[in-house]
């Protein structure tokens, strides 16, 4: 009688652990559909690493905030297509990857990683004329600390620089391209200040590639 109330008491506590773990692992399922979800898009990342890396960040569904993204879009699309570039002639930049990140976080970490060199578009609070682009250094963001994705997702862009330099991984050059936004407004266009650009915006980053 004792052994089968002491079988019946372990079946019972062994009842709810084995929903617990069942429920952790389905909690960890649903977290990594979700992170899955804000990855970078699979087909802007080369199977072979490159020397070079071209991320766009931002929000395409808040009108300019997404610009970098719309850059990058259309960078890879030339260089996909062989399509002619703002610069004249067939760009197809062999040794770069381009990247729409969006709101990348702690993933940049990782984008960036064992780069030569890495080049970060999006939209910048600069009190600049709405549709002006501005190229920072590393060290001149450092002191500026206008763009606005400084705090992605609560994690500081610096601070993944800073890591990566910890872990030796940091391109030898990182370039970062601010747009002057005219809307933040909800709308997956940008605005017509910002389109006008577009073009000019592509050269110049066509111009730092080579």
């Amino acid at each position: 009688m004792k052994k089968q109330t002491t079988k019946k008491l372990a079946a019972e506590h062994a009842k709810p652990l084995a929903e617990s773990r069942l429920s952790e692992a389905e909690t960890a399922e649903k977290k990594n559909k979700i992170y899955s979800a804000w990855s970078p898009r699979p087909s802007a990342v080369s199977a072979v690493r490159k020397d070079v890396v071209v991320i766009g960040l931002g929000n395409i569904l808040l009108s300019d905030e997404g610009v970098g993204v719309h850059i990058v879009r259309q960078l890879s699309n030339q260089s996909a297509e062989g399509e002619t570039s703002p610069l004249g002639g067939q760009d197809k930049f062999p040794n770069t990857d381009f990247i729409e990140a969006g709101a990348a976080g702690m993933n940049l970490l990782h984008l960036i990683a064992n780069r030569k060199k890495a080049v970060i578009i999006d939209c910048a609070k600069m009190g600049e004329k709405p549709g002006t682009i501005r190229r920072f250094t590393a060290e001149e963001v450092v002191s500026v600390k206008h763009l606005t994705h400084f705090s992605l997702h609560e994690v500081d862009i610096l601070q993944v620089l800073n890591l990566s330099k910890q872990l030796g991984e940091c391109p030898a050059e990182v370039v970062f391209f601010g747009i002057e936004p005219e809307s933040l407004g909800p709308g997956q266009k940008l605005s017509n200040t910002l389109s006008a650009k577009i073009d000019s915006y592509i050269a110049a980053v066509c111009e730092e590639l080579h």
